[in-house]
C-alpha cells in the first residue's frame, strides 16, 4: 500500500496501536488506503450505537489476518479519527503486513 510509512502505529504493551479515518456508509467494507498520519477504512455500517465500529475492526482483522477479538477499538469511539488496538502483532508487523496490501 502506498503511502503506508506515514501512517501512525506504535508498540504497545501485548500489541499495537493504529490511527483509522474511518468512513462510514460507503458503497462497501475496505481499507481505502491512507490520509495523512491514518489508515483510511471505509465501511458500508452506519456511524450509529458502534456499528461501525465493530465493522472497522472487523475489516481491520481481515486485513491483517487475525481473529476479529484481536482487534478492538482504543480510542476515539464517536470520532472519525480513532485508534484500533491489535494485540499479538508489533507495529512493525502491522505496517509489513499493509505495505503488502
Amino acid at each position: 500500500m502506498k503511502g503506508i510509512e506515514t501512517v501512525a502505529i506504535r508498540d504497545v504493551a501485548g500489541g499495537a496501536v493504529i490511527s483509522v479515518k474511518a468512513v462510514p456508509g460507503s458503497s462497501r467494507d475496505r481499507v481505502a488506503g491512507v490520509l495523512g498520519e491514518c489508515l483510511k477504512v471505509a465501511t458500508s455500517a452506519p456511524a450509529e450505537k458502534g456499528k461501525a465500529n465493530q465493522a472497522i475492526a472487523a475489516i481491520l482483522a481481515k486485513a491483517l489476518n487475525v481473529a476479529s477479538r484481536q482487534v478492538t477499538l482504543a480510542s476515539g469511539p464517536t470520532n472519525p479519527r480513532k485508534e484500533f488496538h491489535v494485540a499479538g502483532l508489533s507495529s512493525q508487523q502491522v505496517r509489513q503486513v499493509l505495505a503488502d496490501m
